[in-house]
């Protein structure tokens, strides 16, 4: 009898830790399903950050990426982008109008993490686990290929986990653009609106460029980072579409 109870044991150990071996992938898919944004797929969403209004409409792989602010609005859609001033489409040069994408990319991006993070240039990996503040967390490292990653698909990201709620608490990145760099942001505040897990974050960036981007998280805690800006989402309006 007691063999069969020491057996009992070890068989539920085993299937307790085989559970804990999660690929990258089930990670960001659980993430994703615990954040909520699964929902982003189908919705219409619209916040204030610093000094624009941004919308996003997202339906069965349509989208409709905007920003606007006094007159000017610049909008972002499947068939590429285009700026209206005073409800006029103007013409714009090439290189602005790469420049602008970039940013209504990057803010609407950040805005809806871990949605995006199963699209098809994007690859994933497992990392070793780690804790901060003595809360464990998984480590998935996130880069893109050329083909479909967009303009910036030499960058790197990385996203701390956490183990038991699987919400994204930290996130690093590396840049190459306006001579590159590496930021590290740190969960401020949060909040929900229609099911969906918004963020704001403090933004910091190492004190020496020698700290590596996965390092980050240890460099954070030995105080080798620098604050330097909050993102702050501001009158977050979320319209699920059915």
């Amino acid at each position: 009898m007691k063999y069969l109870v020491f057996l009992f044991s070890i068989l539920l150990f085993s299937c307790s830790s085989a559970d804990k071996k999660l690929t990258a992938q089930q990670i960001i898919d659980k993430t994703i399903i615990a954040s909520g944004t699964d929902k982003v797929e189908n919705s219409e969403i619209t916040f204030k950050f610093r000094d624009h209004t941004y919308a996003a409409i997202r339906e069965n792989g349509k989208f409709e990426l905007s920003r606007e602010i006094d007159t000017i609005k610049d909008v972002l859609t499947n068939d590429g982008f285009k700026r209206f001033v005073d409800g006029n489409e103007a013409e714009i040069d090439e290189e602005m109008s790469q420049k602008i994408t970039n940013s209504i990319n990057s803010v609407h991006y950040f805005s809806v993490l871990p949605f995006g993070l199963n699209d098809k240039a994007v690859r994933k990996k497992l990392l070793p686990s780690t804790s901060i503040n003595g809360k464990e967390y998984y480590k998935v490292e996130v880069s893109f290929v050329e083909n479909g990653g967009g303009e910036d698909f030499e960058d790197i990201f990385i996203y701390w986990i956490g183990k038991q709620d699987f919400l994204i608490d930290y996130l690093a990145y590396s840049y190459h653009t306006n001579g590159g760099g590496k930021r590290f942001r740190v969960l401020k505040e949060q909040c929900n609106r229609n099911g969906i897990r918004f963020v704001d974050y403090q933004n910091y960036k190492p004190l020496s460029k020698e700290i590596k981007l996965s390092n980050l998280d240890e460099a954070f805690e030995n105080d080798q980072l620098k604050i330097i800006s909050e993102i702050v989402l501001e009158d977050i309006k979320v319209e699920i579409l059915d």
